[in-house]
């Protein structure tokens, strides 16, 4: 298995991404990959696209596909906080009634939030189209404040979208507005009701905003979480080995990927990659769906 190239953390204009699910595929195949997880923010509606892409696009066995989730949850960062982490959900039933209905509360909530804060820009004078906006998003996309930093770029108030971000849309910016996630151990227990597995992705990335403690990881070890997000663009070689003792004392699946949204980021498809059993043991605790390809 020397060689082999798997990134287990990717986006597509289903969520928060500029590739298309097809697009997407296409990216990593022609990037040499092996295999990649399409993640969308709280939702699945990319799957199919993207599982006609490996059958058309790759070798028969060539290329695998695995379907898959980013959720915002709400966690206890041990410190006496409540903040936001992001699971990644990986091969569970998409059909679970109870995992349905939070992805479709949670997609709701965050379009009417992206709605809220555009029509903010827009009554402060800001070339913003608010309606129009919304009107660009795919029908079952959850939304988010990338596409009105994209929107931003778009129409030259800012040179890109970390730069919205930094200005306006970030967690102390002007126009930035709360939303309710799932609570983290429920979460996890729906995913698993759903015959998946659960990753906590970039869990350390201090550039990102506050993080949770090892005893809170420790804990989420305890209550089913599967796996830990070591290899990824945010964490320096010192949080990354920190991070693989971690993994290895509490058994938690070590995983590495680019966290890949196309044009909205500067970083490359495969940048990070998976370990080829880290993948083989997720898969034999799954039940929910198949790996494609």
């Amino acid at each position: 298995m020397v060689g082999v190239r798997i990134d287990l953390h990717t986006h597509s204009t289903e969520s928060d991404g500029t590739d298309t699910p097809a697009e997407l595929v296409a990216t990593a195949v022609a990037a040499g990959l092996d295999a990649i997880a399409i993640t969308d923010h709280d939702t699945t509606a990319g799957w199919a696209e993207a599982e006609r892409a490996v059958r058309e696009l790759a070798q028969p066995g060539g290329f695998r596909l695995v379907p898959g989730a980013e959720l915002s949850c709400s966690c206890p960062d041990g410190n006496g906080r409540t903040i936001t982490v992001h699971l990644l959900a990986y091969l569970f039933a998409p059909d679970s009634a109870a995992l349905v209905a939070e992805q479709s509360r949670l997609r709701a909530e965050r379009r009417t939030r992206l709605h809220e804060m555009a029509r903010h820009m827009a009554a402060d004078g800001f070339p913003i189209d608010p309606d129009g906006l919304m009107a660009g998003l795919p029908p079952d996309s959850p939304g988010g404040r990338p596409h009105l930093a994209r929107a931003l770029v778009d129409a030259g108030t800012v040179a890109s979208v970390n730069e919205a971000f930094a200005r306006f849309l970030g967690g102390s910016g002007r126009y930035y507005l709360p939303r309710t996630d799932t609570p983290v151990h429920r979460a996890i227990e729906m995913i698993a009701d759903a015959g998946g597995a659960t990753v906590l992705a970039h869990p350390f990335a201090t550039a990102r905003g506050p993080v949770v403690s090892e005893e809170v990881v420790a804990e989420l070890a305890d209550r089913g979480l599967a796996g830990i997000e070591i290899d990824h663009p945010d964490h320096d070689p010192a949080t990354r080995e920190r991070l693989r003792g971690l993994a290895g004392e509490l058994d938690l699946i070590p995983t590495g990927s680019s966290d890949y949204h196309g044009t909205n980021k500067t970083i490359r498809i495969g940048q990070e990659t998976t370990p080829p059993d880290s993948l083989d043991r997720l898969v034999d605790r799954c039940t929910g769906s198949k790996v494609i390809g």
